[in-house]
């Protein structure tokens, strides 16, 4: 429901403010086109992470299967291991519901009002710590559930705002690099998605190294946008400047 409201709260902003959707990310060109890049990134980079996830399983001879189904959490704690189709619907749906409004906000609202005053890198690095702060919520609403200890509590926030940090930061690249939101929410989606239904399961239970999994993904994908950044940038430096730019 926060989601949903976030989305409210962000076409109500964008109407305040008299903006176009498409100034804010959501134009219609190259949207399919963007969004299947992103898709396909987000597979590519899970596929090799969960590739390295199951070579490391075999290895140490744990490695039991690949198993489908839903983990997720509710206010009364946990709901994974669903199986049922309904838990997979909810699950899609709540993930295009959160990359909405995530995408939106931190990827196009944020970065729209920043950059009237400030770069683009330091918008995105703005944007992309309030990204990283938003995730405390979890940790934070663990520890006031009792289910986490006050240094549990701290680690984790310092984990998790610093991944969502740098993931924050990939995402706004993609955005500057396509012209809008729909590359950043394809992989995003991937990235949220897969964990959620596509488990690993070991000796030792399942996903027991699902951080190594996601600290592949997320690596790759950084450094393969990063690069494709570092790349642009270095090529309109040395394009040569019309006659006209001159004068």
């Amino acid at each position: 429901m926060h989601k949903l409201l976030g989305i409210a709260i962000l076409f109500i902003v964008v109407k305040i403010y008299s903006f176009k959707l498409s100034e804010v990310g959501f134009g219609k060109q190259k949207a399919l086109p963007n969004l299947l890049l992103g898709l396909s990134f987000g597979i590519v980079t899970f596929i090799l992470a969960y590739s390295v996830e199951i070579l490391i399983l075999t290895f140490r001879g744990s490695f039991d299967k690949l198993n489908l189904y839903v983990s997720a959490y509710s206010v009364d704690g946990n709901i994974g291991n669903q199986t049922a189709f309904i838990f997979f619907l909810i699950c899609i749906i709540g993930n295009i519901i959160n990359v909405i409004m995530e995408e939106g906000i931190f990827r196009g609202l944020f970065p729209k009002l920043l950059e009237s005053k400030y770069t683009f890198i330091i918008s995105a690095v703005i944007a992309s710590v309030l990204f990283g702060l938003w995730h405390i919520m979890s940790p934070l609403r663990s520890y006031l559930d009792g289910t986490m200890s006050m240094g549990g509590f701290i680690g984790n926030s310092i984990m998790l705002i610093t991944t969502s940090y740098l993931v924050g930061f990939k995402f706004a690249m993609m955005t500057k690099l396509t012209g809008n939101l729909y590359m950043a929410m394809g992989e995003h989606f991937v990235n949220n998605t897969i964990v959620n239904m596509l488990h690993v399961i070991s000796d030792t239970g399942a996903d027991e190294l699902m951080v190594v999994r996601i600290s592949i993904a997320q690596s790759v994908s950084f450094i393969a946008i990063l690069l494709w950044y570092i790349i642009v940038q270095c090529k309109k430096k040395t394009e040569p400047k019309s006659p006209s730019a001159k004068l």
